[in-house]
Protein backbone atom coordinates (compact mmCIF):
# COMPACT_ATOMS: atom_id res chain seq x y z
CA UNK A 1 0.00 0.00 0.00
CA UNK A 2 1.57 3.46 -1.22
CA UNK A 3 1.64 6.01 1.44
CA UNK A 4 -1.32 8.24 -0.16
CA UNK A 5 -3.13 4.76 -0.01
CA UNK A 6 -2.73 4.75 3.72
CA UNK A 7 -3.37 7.92 4.63
CA UNK A 8 -7.08 7.80 2.60
CA UNK A 9 -7.15 4.71 4.87
CA UNK A 10 -6.41 6.22 8.13
CA UNK A 11 -8.32 9.61 7.53
CA UNK A 12 -11.57 7.08 6.58
CA UNK A 13 -11.27 5.40 10.02
CA UNK A 14 -10.61 8.99 12.05
CA UNK A 15 -14.04 10.11 10.20
CA UNK A 16 -15.62 7.18 11.06
CA UNK A 17 -14.50 7.08 14.53
CA UNK A 18 -15.42 10.78 14.75
CA UNK A 19 -19.25 10.09 13.68
CA UNK A 20 -19.25 7.50 16.75
CA UNK A 21 -17.77 9.88 19.03
CA UNK A 22 -20.65 12.63 17.89
CA UNK A 23 -23.26 9.83 18.15
CA UNK A 24 -21.81 8.86 21.81
CA UNK A 25 -21.58 12.68 22.96
CA UNK A 26 -25.63 13.48 21.57
CA UNK A 27 -26.53 9.85 23.36
CA UNK A 28 -24.73 11.06 26.59
CA UNK A 29 -26.47 14.54 26.70
CA UNK A 30 -29.82 13.18 25.58
CA UNK A 31 -29.38 10.94 29.07
CA UNK A 32 -28.17 14.34 30.58
CA UNK A 33 -31.73 15.40 29.77
CA UNK A 34 -33.61 12.48 31.25
CA UNK A 35 -31.61 12.55 34.47
CA UNK A 36 -32.94 16.60 34.75
CA UNK A 37 -36.69 15.53 34.17
CA UNK A 38 -36.38 12.90 36.69
CA UNK A 39 -34.54 14.99 39.30
CA UNK A 40 -37.40 17.31 38.32
CA UNK A 41 -40.52 14.54 39.03
CA UNK A 42 -38.90 12.91 42.08
CA UNK A 43 -39.01 16.17 44.15
CA UNK A 44 -42.27 17.87 45.54
CA UNK A 45 -43.67 20.85 43.53
CA UNK A 46 -42.07 23.81 43.59
CA UNK A 47 -38.93 22.57 45.08
CA UNK A 48 -35.56 22.70 42.87
CA UNK A 49 -33.48 20.19 42.42
CA UNK A 50 -29.42 20.22 42.89
CA UNK A 51 -28.31 19.82 38.96
CA UNK A 52 -24.34 20.20 39.86
CA UNK A 53 -22.79 17.34 42.12
CA UNK A 54 -19.41 17.99 43.27
CA UNK A 55 -18.71 15.12 44.22
CA UNK A 56 -19.84 12.97 40.96
CA UNK A 57 -17.73 15.23 38.77
CA UNK A 58 -15.05 14.74 40.72
CA UNK A 59 -15.37 11.02 40.57
CA UNK A 60 -16.26 11.04 36.68
CA UNK A 61 -13.12 13.12 36.20
CA UNK A 62 -10.90 10.39 38.35
CA UNK A 63 -12.70 7.77 36.92
CA UNK A 64 -11.62 9.07 33.51
CA UNK A 65 -8.07 9.38 34.45
CA UNK A 66 -7.81 5.99 36.09
CA UNK A 67 -9.18 4.38 32.73
CA UNK A 68 -6.95 6.12 30.30
CA UNK A 69 -4.38 4.55 28.18
CA UNK A 70 -3.23 7.14 26.35
CA UNK A 71 -1.57 8.37 24.31
CA UNK A 72 -3.59 11.51 25.44
CA UNK A 73 -2.07 12.26 28.75
CA UNK A 74 -4.69 12.33 32.00
CA UNK A 75 -4.67 15.54 32.33
CA UNK A 76 -5.70 16.55 28.68
CA UNK A 77 -8.23 13.76 28.66
CA UNK A 78 -9.90 14.94 32.31
CA UNK A 79 -10.00 18.23 30.20
CA UNK A 80 -12.13 16.86 27.07
CA UNK A 81 -14.69 15.26 29.83
CA UNK A 82 -14.97 18.36 31.64
CA UNK A 83 -16.13 20.28 28.86
CA UNK A 84 -18.87 17.34 27.54
CA UNK A 85 -19.94 17.44 31.19
CA UNK A 86 -20.37 21.26 31.00
CA UNK A 87 -22.13 21.40 27.81
CA UNK A 88 -24.33 18.56 28.95
CA UNK A 89 -24.63 20.09 32.43
CA UNK A 90 -25.92 23.05 30.41
CA UNK A 91 -28.61 20.86 29.12
CA UNK A 92 -29.75 20.58 32.73
CA UNK A 93 -29.77 23.96 33.81
CA UNK A 94 -27.05 26.38 32.54
CA UNK A 95 -24.89 27.18 35.54
CA UNK A 96 -24.10 30.83 36.44
CA UNK A 97 -20.55 31.83 38.33
CA UNK A 98 -19.42 34.65 39.26
CA UNK A 99 -15.74 35.35 39.31
CA UNK A 100 -13.26 38.58 39.59
CA UNK A 101 -13.46 40.24 36.53
CA UNK A 102 -13.67 41.74 34.25
CA UNK A 103 -13.20 39.25 31.16
CA UNK A 104 -9.36 38.38 31.37
CA UNK A 105 -8.50 37.34 34.82
CA UNK A 106 -7.02 34.43 35.86
CA UNK A 107 -9.79 33.50 38.26
CA UNK A 108 -12.10 33.19 35.11
CA UNK A 109 -9.56 30.79 33.90
CA UNK A 110 -9.51 29.04 37.25
CA UNK A 111 -13.87 28.91 36.59
CA UNK A 112 -13.53 27.89 32.91
CA UNK A 113 -11.18 25.11 34.22
CA UNK A 114 -13.38 23.97 37.33
CA UNK A 115 -16.50 24.57 35.07
CA UNK A 116 -16.02 24.53 31.93
CA UNK A 117 -16.85 26.59 28.55
CA UNK A 118 -20.50 26.01 28.91
CA UNK A 119 -20.94 28.20 32.45
CA UNK A 120 -22.34 31.24 32.20
CA UNK A 121 -19.24 33.85 33.94
CA UNK A 122 -20.34 36.92 35.61
CA UNK A 123 -17.56 39.35 36.19
CA UNK A 124 -17.36 40.87 39.75
CA UNK A 125 -15.53 43.60 40.41
CA UNK A 126 -14.10 42.64 44.04
CA UNK A 127 -13.50 39.50 45.93
CA UNK A 128 -16.33 40.78 48.40
CA UNK A 129 -19.11 40.82 45.70
CA UNK A 130 -18.78 37.73 44.82
CA UNK A 131 -19.29 36.19 48.10
CA UNK A 132 -22.32 38.81 48.08
CA UNK A 133 -23.96 37.67 44.42
CA UNK A 134 -23.62 34.04 45.67
CA UNK A 135 -25.24 34.73 48.90
CA UNK A 136 -28.14 36.59 47.39
CA UNK A 137 -28.87 33.60 45.10
CA UNK A 138 -28.32 35.74 42.02
CA UNK A 139 -25.63 33.21 41.08
CA UNK A 140 -25.07 29.30 42.10
CA UNK A 141 -21.19 29.52 42.93
CA UNK A 142 -18.66 31.76 42.70
CA UNK A 143 -15.00 31.40 42.18
CA UNK A 144 -12.06 33.25 44.43
CA UNK A 145 -8.58 33.45 44.85
CA UNK A 146 -7.30 32.31 48.21
CA UNK A 147 -3.68 31.44 48.31
CA UNK A 148 -0.51 31.44 46.06
CA UNK A 149 2.46 29.31 45.89
CA UNK A 150 4.83 32.64 45.84
CA UNK A 151 2.71 35.56 47.66
CA UNK A 152 1.03 33.50 49.95
CA UNK A 153 -2.85 33.98 51.57
CA UNK A 154 -5.24 36.52 49.59
CA UNK A 155 -6.20 38.47 52.19
CA UNK A 156 -9.38 39.98 51.13
CA UNK A 157 -10.62 36.04 50.40
CA UNK A 158 -9.98 34.74 54.14
CA UNK A 159 -11.61 38.78 55.52
CA UNK A 160 -14.66 37.43 53.29
CA UNK A 161 -15.19 34.48 54.95
CA UNK A 162 -15.10 35.91 58.54
CA UNK A 163 -18.26 38.35 56.97
CA UNK A 164 -20.44 35.88 55.41
CA UNK A 165 -22.02 32.65 55.38
CA UNK A 166 -20.81 30.42 52.76
CA UNK A 167 -19.86 27.29 51.96
CA UNK A 168 -16.85 26.08 50.06
CA UNK A 169 -17.65 23.38 47.18
CA UNK A 170 -14.53 22.47 45.37
CA UNK A 171 -11.14 23.79 44.71
CA UNK A 172 -9.24 24.45 41.48
CA UNK A 173 -5.53 25.14 40.92
CA UNK A 174 -4.18 27.15 38.37
CA UNK A 175 -0.49 27.51 36.80
CA UNK A 176 0.28 31.13 36.70
CA UNK A 177 1.88 32.53 33.85
CA UNK A 178 2.24 35.84 33.23
CA UNK A 179 3.80 37.72 30.41
CA UNK A 180 4.48 41.49 29.75
CA UNK A 181 2.08 42.64 27.27
CA UNK A 182 2.27 45.73 25.02
CA UNK A 183 -0.78 47.61 22.85
CA UNK A 184 -0.46 49.05 19.18
CA UNK A 185 0.69 52.85 20.62
CA UNK A 186 3.61 51.14 23.07
CA UNK A 187 7.17 50.45 21.30
CA UNK A 188 9.19 48.09 23.17
CA UNK A 189 11.56 51.04 24.31
CA UNK A 190 9.58 54.05 25.31
CA UNK A 191 7.65 51.80 28.30
CA UNK A 192 7.33 54.42 30.94
CA UNK A 193 4.89 52.48 33.37
CA UNK A 194 3.76 48.84 33.99
CA UNK A 195 0.13 47.96 35.17
CA UNK A 196 -0.96 44.66 36.94
CA UNK A 197 -2.51 43.54 39.96
CA UNK A 198 -0.43 43.71 43.08
CA UNK A 199 0.24 39.80 43.64
CA UNK A 200 1.29 39.65 39.89
CA UNK A 201 3.55 42.72 40.32
CA UNK A 202 5.26 40.92 43.47
CA UNK A 203 5.30 37.70 41.63
CA UNK A 204 7.32 39.01 38.53
CA UNK A 205 9.69 41.54 41.61
CA UNK A 206 13.40 39.93 40.26
CA UNK A 207 12.13 40.40 36.38
CA UNK A 208 11.15 43.87 36.42
CA UNK A 209 14.11 44.94 38.70
CA UNK A 210 16.39 43.33 35.93
CA UNK A 211 14.39 44.28 32.99
CA UNK A 212 12.70 47.26 34.01
CA UNK A 213 14.00 48.40 36.70
CA UNK A 214 13.16 52.51 36.63
CA UNK A 215 9.51 51.74 35.14
CA UNK A 216 6.70 53.07 37.61
CA UNK A 217 4.55 49.76 38.61
CA UNK A 218 1.26 50.66 38.82
CA UNK A 219 -1.09 48.56 40.56
CA UNK A 220 -4.66 47.97 39.66
CA UNK A 221 -7.46 45.62 40.83
CA UNK A 222 -6.98 42.46 38.41
CA UNK A 223 -4.54 41.94 35.63
CA UNK A 224 -7.24 41.73 33.02
CA UNK A 225 -7.77 45.59 34.19
CA UNK A 226 -4.20 46.00 33.24
CA UNK A 227 -4.70 44.76 29.94
CA UNK A 228 -7.56 47.04 29.00
CA UNK A 229 -5.82 49.48 29.79
CA UNK A 230 -2.86 49.60 28.20
CA UNK A 231 -4.43 48.98 24.70
CA UNK A 232 -5.52 52.33 24.12
CA UNK A 233 -2.68 54.14 25.98
CA UNK A 234 0.73 55.26 25.00
CA UNK A 235 4.12 53.59 26.52
CA UNK A 236 2.39 51.01 28.67
CA UNK A 237 2.86 48.17 29.32
CA UNK A 238 0.58 45.13 31.42
CA UNK A 239 1.49 42.01 33.11
CA UNK A 240 -1.17 39.74 32.73
CA UNK A 241 -1.79 36.13 31.11
CA UNK A 242 -3.10 34.56 27.66
CA UNK A 243 -6.67 34.97 28.17
CA UNK A 244 -5.92 38.53 28.93
CA UNK A 245 -3.44 38.90 25.48
CA UNK A 246 -6.26 37.63 23.11
CA UNK A 247 -9.24 39.12 24.34
CA UNK A 248 -8.00 42.61 24.66
CA UNK A 249 -5.67 42.01 21.19
CA UNK A 250 -2.28 42.69 22.67
CA UNK A 251 1.24 42.01 21.97
CA UNK A 252 3.64 39.43 24.01
CA UNK A 253 6.84 40.99 24.45
CA UNK A 254 8.00 38.67 27.05
CA UNK A 255 6.64 35.24 27.87
CA UNK A 256 6.68 34.04 31.44
CA UNK A 257 8.54 36.69 33.29
CA UNK A 258 7.27 35.35 37.04
CA UNK A 259 9.95 34.71 39.38
CA UNK A 260 8.99 31.08 39.69
CA UNK A 261 8.39 28.50 37.25
CA UNK A 262 6.18 26.90 39.72
CA UNK A 263 3.51 29.77 40.40
CA UNK A 264 0.14 28.72 40.69
CA UNK A 265 -2.51 30.07 42.60
CA UNK A 266 -5.31 28.18 44.61
CA UNK A 267 -9.01 28.88 44.26
CA UNK A 268 -11.62 28.24 46.11
CA UNK A 269 -15.49 27.60 44.59
CA UNK A 270 -17.87 28.85 46.68
CA UNK A 271 -21.86 28.24 47.24
CA UNK A 272 -24.62 26.85 49.28
CA UNK A 273 -24.52 23.17 48.89
CA UNK A 274 -22.48 20.74 51.17
CA UNK A 275 -20.72 18.26 49.04
CA UNK A 276 -21.01 14.38 50.23
CA UNK A 277 -17.80 12.16 50.49
CA UNK A 278 -15.28 11.69 47.76
CA UNK A 279 -13.05 9.59 50.06
CA UNK A 280 -10.52 12.04 48.37
CA UNK A 281 -11.35 14.86 50.13
CA UNK A 282 -10.25 18.64 51.98
CA UNK A 283 -12.03 20.43 54.53
CA UNK A 284 -11.90 24.01 55.77
CA UNK A 285 -12.58 25.41 59.38
CA UNK A 286 -12.31 28.56 60.59
CA UNK A 287 -10.95 28.68 64.52
CA UNK A 288 -11.05 31.24 67.16
CA UNK A 289 -9.24 30.53 70.50
CA UNK A 290 -9.22 32.11 73.54
CA UNK A 291 -6.35 34.03 74.12
CA UNK A 292 -4.26 32.41 77.04
CA UNK A 293 -0.77 30.58 77.08
CA UNK A 294 -1.17 27.22 74.82
CA UNK A 295 -3.83 28.23 73.05
CA UNK A 296 -2.31 27.58 69.10
CA UNK A 297 -0.94 23.26 71.43
CA UNK A 298 -4.62 23.00 72.08
CA UNK A 299 -5.75 24.05 68.93
CA UNK A 300 -3.42 21.39 66.90
CA UNK A 301 -3.54 18.47 69.38
CA UNK A 302 -6.55 17.13 67.97
CA UNK A 303 -5.87 17.13 64.92
CA UNK A 304 -2.28 15.29 66.22
CA UNK A 305 -4.09 12.51 68.05
CA UNK A 306 -6.23 11.79 65.32
CA UNK A 307 -3.64 11.36 62.92
CA UNK A 308 -5.11 14.31 60.87
CA UNK A 309 -2.67 15.96 58.07
CA UNK A 310 -2.78 19.46 57.75
CA UNK A 311 -2.58 21.33 54.67
CA UNK A 312 -2.79 25.36 55.34
CA UNK A 313 -3.24 27.54 58.81
CA UNK A 314 -3.01 31.24 58.48
CA UNK A 315 -3.71 33.61 60.93
CA UNK A 316 -5.94 36.83 60.79
CA UNK A 317 -6.99 39.30 63.12
CA UNK A 318 -10.94 38.36 64.07
CA UNK A 319 -12.35 41.96 63.67
CA UNK A 320 -13.46 41.16 67.39
CA UNK A 321 -10.86 42.95 69.31
CA UNK A 322 -7.89 44.30 69.80
CA UNK A 323 -4.51 41.86 69.12
CA UNK A 324 -7.75 38.92 69.09
CA UNK A 325 -6.90 36.64 65.66
CA UNK A 326 -8.26 33.74 64.31
CA UNK A 327 -7.00 30.32 62.75
CA UNK A 328 -7.88 29.36 59.23
CA UNK A 329 -7.35 25.82 58.99
CA UNK A 330 -7.31 23.44 55.80
CA UNK A 331 -6.78 19.69 56.10
CA UNK A 332 -7.10 16.40 54.59
CA UNK A 333 -10.18 14.77 55.25
CA UNK A 334 -14.15 15.15 55.08
CA UNK A 335 -16.11 16.40 58.07
CA UNK A 336 -18.33 13.10 58.24
CA UNK A 337 -15.33 10.36 58.73
CA UNK A 338 -15.16 9.77 62.30
CA UNK A 339 -11.57 10.87 63.50
CA UNK A 340 -12.01 14.38 61.69
CA UNK A 341 -15.51 14.90 63.60
CA UNK A 342 -14.03 13.38 67.22
CA UNK A 343 -11.14 16.01 66.37
CA UNK A 344 -13.69 19.32 65.67
CA UNK A 345 -15.55 18.14 69.01
CA UNK A 346 -12.50 18.29 70.58
CA UNK A 347 -12.10 21.90 69.23
CA UNK A 348 -15.13 22.99 69.60
CA UNK A 349 -14.91 22.56 73.80
CA UNK A 350 -11.37 24.60 73.97
CA UNK A 351 -12.52 27.28 70.93
CA UNK A 352 -14.52 30.54 71.50
CA UNK A 353 -15.91 29.66 67.95
CA UNK A 354 -15.09 27.10 65.02
CA UNK A 355 -16.97 27.33 61.84
CA UNK A 356 -16.91 24.62 59.58
CA UNK A 357 -16.62 26.25 56.14
CA UNK A 358 -16.76 23.46 54.02
CA UNK A 359 -15.82 20.22 52.92
CA UNK A 360 -14.86 19.64 49.20
CA UNK A 361 -13.01 17.14 47.09
CA UNK A 362 -9.68 17.83 46.57
CA UNK A 363 -8.42 19.20 42.86
CA UNK A 364 -8.42 16.95 40.31
CA UNK A 365 -7.08 19.20 37.66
Amino acid sequence: MSDEDQLKALRKRIDSLDEKILELISERAQCAQTVAHVKQKSLPEGSKPLFYRPEREAWVLKHIMELNKGPLDNEEMARLFREIMSACLALEEPLKVAYLGPEGTFTQAAAIKHFGHSVISVPMAAIDEIFREVAAGAVQFGVVPVENSTEGAINHTLDSFLEHDMVICGEVELRIHHHLLIGENTKTDKISRVYSHAQSLAQCRKWLDAHYPNVERVAVASNAEAAKRVKGEWNSAAIAGDMACELYGLTRIADKIEDRPDNSTRFLIIGSQMVPPTGDDKTSVIVSMRNKPGALHHLLQPFHNNGIDLSRIETRPSRSGKWTYVFFIDFFGHQHDPLIKDALEQINEESVALKVLGSYPKAVL
